[in-house]
């Protein structure tokens, strides 16, 4: 329990309190006993507290209706002692990513993932147009000698020689 208090040394009594009730996203209920005339700003310090969350992230829920972050405080909202906040997270996203189209000239179709990316042209294609051939890859030449490359390097490594005198 979270318990604010003002003691000054010129008042010596203690001011109101109330107790207020926040309810998190997992449903736990965190009582917090405040004075009457805390901000809400204060109240969003503590809660960043006590939730680890940034207090940019945090916002208040109450009757159905959000918050606003103001320095006003929980009796100029309507808050009364016994209430319940509850804590609201704004959630991140948007649309769905969109969907890669083939990049032939007139194939509007699906891209397919990773074996429709041509290293060439960095173009996207489909399963119809995803080998070099099909897409006329301004890098086909290039393709061609470097895989030839490889392969005669591949064979000459692998070839066997011919032991003489045996």
């Amino acid at each position: 329990m979270v318990s604010l208090s003002r003691t000054s040394s010129a008042s010596p009594e203690p001011s109101e309190t109330m107790q207020i009730f926040i309810k998190n996203l997992s449903g736990d209920t965190i009582p917090l006993t405040v004075p009457v005339d805390i901000s809400l700003e204060n109240i969003k310090t503590l809660l960043s507290l006590r939730t680890s969350l940034p207090t940019t992230s945090l916002n208040l829920v109450h009757a159905g209706k959000h918050l606003p972050s103001s320095p006003s405080s929980l009796a100029a909202l309507g808050i009364k002692p016994e209430s319940t906040l509850h804590l609201a997270v704004p959630m991140r996203g948007g649309m769905p990513p969109k969907k890669i189209r083939c990049t032939h000239k007139e194939c509007r179709e699906v891209a397919q993932r990773i074996v429709g990316d041509c290293g060439f042209c960095n173009g996207h294609f489909c399963g119809k147009h995803r080998l070099l051939e099909d897409h006329k890859c301004t890098g086909l030449e290039d393709c061609k000698k470097e895989s030839h490359d490889r392969n005669a390097a591949q064979l000459h490594s692998e070839r066997t020689t011919v032991i003489k005198g045996i």
